[in-house]
């Protein structure tokens, strides 16, 4: 059976089991037909992705962008009329976790390898590809998972120039054990004969390996030489280019029209606001519901470097004590965040209908909402028209009876992407890098009741190991590190010549790529010691600080 693909250490990220990191997977098996019939963005070449229920659907589409190729997922039942009404200059299969040969899985029309398309088929892919044409799958006696030693018996297209041998990713139990007519094989493994095959006048290729993970070394090389090379599609999708057109569809949806946007302190609503400011200027108002519960500095830095920065109207709600209020004495994480949503949305919303009534008496009224939807979200929601709240946007989601219409210029956006364009846009590295962060803030990580005590203690710890994360050079190799407090643990320790009671600390640092998987970080002792030492003594009721070892799965990256 062909399983998905994995990686071990820092590679991995994410479906959308954090509430900070949308859905990496999208099981849309049987479901019909979501695309949409033209392309998203007709002046980009464009591949699609058709998606087999591979957990790295939307890895393959990020490298793809990677190599600026325009990309985009589309299901695996999208009707081949309907794929070939979006103009795509390559189509790439992605893996899945079943057999081609099991009763209800999924296949592909034939049709689409008659309609002159270029075609990379990608394990699960590949072996599709070679059933539908003629070739031969088997059921192996030996599978393949993890890195496997390629051989390149010849180069072909992809692999021409690269080496004869090279390490190569497999997650697979099956394997085409005879290529369909009129394809050469170009290279094996120890256990599969067909490992790589292609028929260059019909510009088809198939590989049973993983090109898009980290661990296959001439990857992104197979993956360019597929798009450039195989398909000719143009390298035009740029940071430049991105923002030119995001900003030409901004005005051309709003006109003149008024808008706000809400700031949640994170990367996407910041990336979203401050595009739209470059689009419409001062039509645009922010606002940024503080409510307590982010980490030492970012309120004041929403506050300062974000105007700063872009020169937006900022509205600062400061509702700490009201969000402190209402989660006196819960400690049920899923009751913690509901209370904080709906705190989030009546305040939201009070604020909205004081612009409005300062709007309509100059005269004007406002009419859209500014959202940092990313792709990762359209691709969760089902469908790339969906125009949807996020549920887990900024706190808790808004309502859906919000009456304004949606702006989302990060829409068909990957994460790494929306960085990328903060920094095109001028915007603080403090901001644009940020670590993912949860809506809900510090309050889930208390383990237990909510207190301005115990949040001081959370953020003082959490301020402690980013600092030295920042020290160390590792805040861009790690995907999320932060501080977990056990409120309602208290264990025994020495602090001077006392004995004392303290609270332990529970340190959490992952490696990932998108938060679908994550592996716990292999910090360095002296670090983790300089860590330890510090938050004890300098956050006097912490006397234990423990580190976090479990990956995902079988853990989650936040505790609640």
């Amino acid at each position: 059976m062909a399983s998905r693909p994995g990686e071990p250490g820092p590679s991995g990220q994410n479906a959308q089991s954090d509430q900070n990191a949308p859905s990496g997977e999208n099981t849309s098996a049987g479901q019909g037909p979501v695309s949409q019939a033209q392309p998203t963005h007709p002046g980009y070449d464009t591949a699609l992705v058709i998606d087999f229920g591979a957990q790295y659907a939307q890895l393959i589409a990020r490298r793809v962008r990677e190599c600026h190729v325009y990309s985009e997922i589309v299901p695996w039942n999208t009707p081949v009329a309907e794929l070939l009404a979006r103009r795509p200059s390559a189509v790439i299969l992605s893996g899945g976790p079943k057999s081609v040969y099991s009763p209800g899985a999924p296949q592909v029309d034939p049709a689409l390898f008659d309609a002159g398309i270029p075609v990379l088929g990608i394990c699960y892919g590949h072996q599709v590809m070679a059933q539908a044409l003629g070739g031969t799958v088997d059921r192996t006696n030996t599978a393949e998972y993890g890195a496997t030693t390629l051989s390149v018996t010849r180069p072909g297209l992809l692999f021409d120039g690269l080496p004869v041998e090279q390490q190569v990713w497999m997650s697979h139990g099956d394997a085409v054990s005879a290529a369909p007519p009129g394809f050469a094989v170009t290279a094996n493994t120890r256990s599969t004969p067909v490992a790589a095959f292609e028929d260059l006048g019909r510009r088809l290729f198939g590989v049973q390996f993983h090109p898009e993970v980290l661990h296959t070394e001439q990857g992104m090389e197979v993956l360019r030489r597929f798009l450039l090379h195989g398909a000719g599609a143009r390298p035009a999708w740029t940071m430049v280019n991105i923002v030119d057109e995001a900003v030409a569809a901004v005005r051309a949806q709003v006109g003149g029209a008024r808008l706000i946007c809400a700031l949640s302190g994170g990367v996407d609503s910041a990336v979203a606001g401050a595009l739209v400011q470059r689009a419409v200027g001062e039509a645009l108002t922010c606002v940024f519901v503080d409510h307590g519960l982010l980490r030492a500095g970012e309120a004041e830095q929403v506050e300062r470097d974000f105007v700063a920065s872009t020169g937006v109207e900022l509205v600062h709600i400061k509702a700490a004590d009201r969000f402190a209020a209402a989660l006196a004495g819960v400690t049920d994480p899923e009751q913690k965040r509901k209370i904080i949503g709906r705190e989030f949305i009546r305040v939201f919303e009070e604020a909205a209908r004081d612009l409005e009534a300062r709007a309509e008496a100059a005269g004007s009224r406002i009419e859209y909402l500014v959202q940092g939807t990313l792709y990762p979200d359209v691709i969760e929601s089902g469908s790339p028209d969906a125009a949807k709240i996020k549920s887990h946007h900024n706190v808790g989601g808004l309502p859906e009876d919000l009456q304004f219409g949606l702006v989302e210029p990060l829409r068909m956006l990957f994460k790494d992407e929306v960085r990328r364009l903060g920094e095109e846009l001028g915007l603080p590295e403090e901001i644009v890098w940020r670590q993912p962060f949860p809506g809900p803030g510090l309050a889930v990580r208390i383990i237990g009741e909510v207190t301005p005590e115990r949040l001081e203690i959370v953020r003082a710890a959490d301020q402690i190991v980013r600092d030295e994360i920042r020290r160390s050079g590792l805040e861009r190799e790690i995907w999320q590190v932060f501080a977990v407090l056990l409120a309602d643990v208290r264990s025994v320790g020495v602090q001077g010549d006392e004995r004392t009671y303290g609270h332990p600390i529970v340190l959490r640092a992952v490696t990932s790529e998108d938060a679908m998987t994550a592996d716990w970080a292999r910090l360095p002792a002296n670090l983790l010691e300089r860590i330890s030492n510090r938050v004890v003594n300098e956050v006097p009721q912490i006397n234990r600080v423990v580190y976090d070892i479990t990956s995902k799965p079988p853990g989650t990256i936040e505790w609640e």
